[in-house]
């Protein structure tokens, strides 16, 4: 068993992401990351302060825009708008969920796609989809980075992605789908989960469940990739899989805390990249 180490990975390319800003500041850029944070809920609080701090230690400027739960949609369609103008702006992201007043489609679709880092325009995903190059969503991005990284290539196995969500499991899928595997999807309207995930050479699970993935319902040598976090009530963060009892019938499995978390901001990181240099290109 092989531990996919995204946190070893994640600084590689943290540290790749700093070269570059070095490089676009010598042609007077400065890559630039908009945060939108409504409301307090804490764990997107904690989450977009751990951009920050990333963007900070890469050189990408970073500004966070906090509003109140209570605010109208109008305005964060004006900020949204703002944001778009600003040519020292060169990512856009949303922090989800928003609140239930706001209507989350109509948000994402106002950011200008090719500000959209976080990958969520349908514009991006239609591009995505076909094939074509255009901004991935960073938990998906990250975990195709993890498999790179590992000579682990897809072409021809069985994957199962548990989740069908438009932030992960959709994404993930495609990518997956692409990289010429035969995908499986399962979500919480799949009849018999243990049936597909016994079948799948890589399971990819990202719903929210600890511990939803156990021993028997994977067969020996599965890659596992946990995208799932959850805080158990001692105060430990324990991902979707059964770790200590799968991880044996293993031949990977990605460690939570530890696995793909930190490539999802590492990613973030690049595609903010991505966008300053695309505007060199087209300028």
């Amino acid at each position: 068993m092989t531990l996919l180490d995204g946190k070893s990975l994640a600084e590689k390319i943290r540290n790749n992401v700093k070269l570059d800003v070095e490089e676009l500041q010598k042609q007077h850029i400065t890559p630039g990351l908009a945060v939108v944070l409504v409301g307090n809920d804490a764990a997107s609080a904690a989450y977009v302060n751990m951009k920050s701090k990333a963007c900070k230690e890469a050189g990408i400027y970073s500004v966070v825009h906090e509003m109140p739960e209570t605010i109208s949609q109008e305005n964060i369609l004006d900020i949204i708008a703002m944001m778009n103008r600003n040519p020292n702006i060169h990512g856009i992201l949303v922090q989800l969920p928003l609140p239930n007043h706001i209507d989350t489609t109509a948000i994402l679709e106002a950011i200008d796609p090719t500000k959209d880092v976080d990958g969520f325009h349908p514009y991006n995903v239609g591009r995505v989809v076909s094939g074509l190059d255009g901004y991935i969503p960073a938990t998906p991005y990250g975990v195709m980075k993890l498999l790179e990284e590992y000579n682990i290539d897809p072409k021809g196995l069985n994957a199962c992605i548990v989740g069908a969500s438009n932030i992960v499991g959709k994404p993930m899928a495609t990518l997956l789908l692409n990289a010429n595997a035969t995908v499986d999807i399962c979500h919480i309207y799949t009849k018999d989960l243990k049936s597909h995930t016994l079948n799948a050479d890589i399971i990819c699970v990202g719903v929210g469940v600890p511990n939803l993935i156990k021993e028997d319902m994977v067969k020996e040598g599965a890659i596992i990739i946990d995208i799932g976090i959850n805080r158990t009530e001692s105060g430990k963060l324990v991902g979707d899989v059964d770790y200590e009892n799968v991880c044996q019938k293993t031949s990977f499995i990605t460690p939570v805390p530890g696995g793909v978390g930190p490539m999802t901001i590492a990613m973030l990181l690049v595609n903010t990249i991505k966008s300053a240099k695309n505007k060199i290109t087209k300028a």
